[in-house]
């Protein structure tokens, strides 16, 4: 299985700016991850940006490789839903992906601050890590695939899924398109 965080790069890392920090509403703090998805054809490879209060999924991109555009593809797709007043804290692991200057460029370019995983333990980025859990148990994103083609169908159709049907005790039972839109 490879590993989708390498944290020994030369690049600028951040602070840890969510650690104790209890969000009361959407787009305060956005959470990100990339998990690998197996295929017949090799491993896929998905980052996805998540809104921590409410779970709901801004952006998403699943990319054969783990280059930064990946990563900065799902975080253009959660930027252009980002209403011009917002600026919530971004968090992930200390990932090149997410340390590398272009990526960092459209965070501050928007107003967003960044934050990190310190420890580089997944604890400090765990509501991103359990949704790429929820989307591997009950979503069925563990199987082995037959192409990209259908694993990446296959995610589109688990998200699409998940922000208007898989209610969350946190929000009261609410499912996260519900509780984004409530809450904001």
């Amino acid at each position: 299985m490879p590993r989708t965080t390498d944290s020994n790069h030369p690049l600028p890392l951040y602070r840890n700016l969510v650690k104790d920090l209890q969000e009361n509403a959407p787009n305060e703090v956005w959470v990100s991850d990339i998990t690998d998805l197996r295929t017949e054809e090799g491993f896929e490879y998905r980052c996805l940006i998540m809104d921590r209060y409410s779970r709901k999924i801004l952006g998403w991109n699943c990319s054969e490789n783990l280059a930064a555009e990946g990563a900065v593809n799902a975080l253009k797709g959660a930027l252009k839903g980002l209403p011009e007043e917002h600026k919530p804290i971004h968090h992930s692991d200390r990932g090149s992906q997410y340390c590398c200057h272009e990526y960092v460029y459209h965070l501050e370019t928007r107003g967003l601050q960044v934050s990190m995983a310190e420890e580089n333990h997944c604890c400090e980025n765990a509501h991103a890590e359990r949704f790429n859990g929820i989307l591997k148990q009950e979503y069925g994103l563990r199987s082995t695939f037959r192409s990209r083609q259908h694993a990446r169908k296959t995610v589109e159709q688990a998200i699409d899924l998940y922000s208007p049907s898989r209610p969350h005790a946190s929000l009261g039972y609410r499912v996260p398109a519900e509780g984004h839109a409530h809450a904001a």
